[in-house]
């Protein structure tokens, strides 16, 4: 089994779980998009953020609730799909292989849910193995894009790659009474869309000087790495594809994208 295409998936906020939102239905309807089911999936979360990359090697995941002060209703949720240690050992492999020097295995952090909000809904049965792959945000976008070139040939051994993320991520400036998308997010979104499209691989890889309002749009870049990882296992040459575009909270964008590569 081969899957040609790598992902990534704009997740928003943990309430996507059991708010009516665009964002939900489009999740919901995941078997349109990936009618196949892959033998395991690799998710790159922007929730965790460690100094070297670090994936967890489990029997089955636990799910962390890393956040606060939501609905009780969320922390009754659970997304206890089987680990895929054999897939974190390939993983380490490939990345050692590719010039990373460190990667760490962690035996007990479950999926955050950067990973389970967007994968219950993408696959509620929880019966597909999940390995979850960590970020580093004091790295920049070509160390990440680098990642994803190296774990390229998992897509031949079915596994789909996810990168989970935002494509506009600043928390301190939602808009709650906002009718429509702030001009700064609206023009990072718009770039972003724009350069994934013409294959501006170079542009996203150095996004901080390149994008409009770059700073506004990601404060801290640990929600846009998990983009670069994906985009790097499609590959040079990869073929973009806006596949959901929707707003939250005036700057919140939903904007989530497919990648298939031309090899």
């Amino acid at each position: 089994m081969r899957i040609m295409d790598t992902y990534f998936i704009s997740h928003g906020s943990p309430t996507l779980a059991i708010e009516d939102l665009p964002a939900r239905h489009f999740l919901l309807d995941w078997g349109k998009i990936v009618a196949e089911k892959p033998k395991a999936i690799l998710v790159i979360s922007g929730h965790w953020d460690t100094s070297v990359p670090c994936v967890n090697v489990v029997s089955r995941n636990s799910t962390i609730y890393d956040f606060y002060g939501f609905p009780r209703e969320m922390y009754k949720l659970q997304y206890n799909a089987p680990g895929a240690p054999d897939l974190a050992k390939r993983v380490k492999e490939l990345l050692i292989n590719s010039g990373f020097k460190t990667v760490r295995e962690d035996p007990s952090r479950g999926l955050d849910h950067g990973a389970w909000v967007p994968l219950s809904l993408m696959y509620p049965k929880a019966d597909i193995p999940v390995c979850q792959l960590s970020v580093q945000s004091k790295q920049n976008g070509e160390h990440h894009y680098k990642m994803g070139k190296a774990l390229a040939p998992l897509k031949s051994e079915g596994v789909l790659i996810i990168g989970s993320g935002s494509a506009t991520h600043n928390l301190r400036a939602l808009r709650f009474d906002a009718s429509s998308p702030a001009p700064w997010a609206q023009a990072f979104d718009n770039w972003l869309t724009e350069a994934l499209i013409n294959g501006r691989h170079d542009e996203i890889n150095n996004f901080q000087e390149k994008a409009p309002s770059a700073s506004m749009a990601h404060p801290y870049p640990d929600h846009f790495y998990p983009l670069h990882v994906a985009l790097g296992a499609a590959g040079e040459g990869a073929k973009a594809e806006l596949i959901h575009k929707s707003w939250s909270l005036g700057t919140l964008s939903y904007s989530s994208y497919s990648f298939k590569s031309n090899q």
